[in-house]
């Protein structure tokens, strides 16, 4: 079964903690990457640059129209995710713990089933 686990992230929360409790994030990810290779779990990861720098993409009377900056206003954003397959939704979660960001208050791990990939519904 496949998961999305996806981190969503607080900037007020990032920036208030010490450069130290920073680095222990960015280490706590390099060990859950390098567990969920050995484990065959990882099939990707992928961090994504902070929402200042999204294009918004509509189609209006058949033209595209582009603006700068986030789809939503909100403090939080999707900061990351890791696309993972394990045996059940228990054992995501599982795994979802690992994450370093699980222990920082205000920042947030979602953890949700793939419903569709490669066109065809997952079962």
């Amino acid at each position: 079964m496949k998961f999305l686990i996806s981190m969503h992230i607080n900037p007020a929360v990032l920036d208030a903690l010490t450069d130290e409790e920073k680095a222990a994030i960015g280490e706590g990810h390099g060990a859950f990457i390098e567990a969920l290779k050995k484990s065959g779990e990882l099939i990707t990861t992928q961090a994504l640059v902070d929402p200042s720098q999204a294009a918004v993409v509509s189609v209006r009377n058949g033209q595209p129209v582009v603006t700068d900056g986030p789809f939503l206003e909100s403090k939080e954003y999707l900061g990351g995710f890791y696309l993972i397959d394990c045996e059940n939704k228990q054992r995501a979660i599982e795994l979802a713990a690992q994450i370093p960001d699980t222990a920082i208050a205000g920042l947030g791990v979602e953890v949700r089933q793939v419903m569709f990939a490669e066109g065809q519904l997952e079962a």
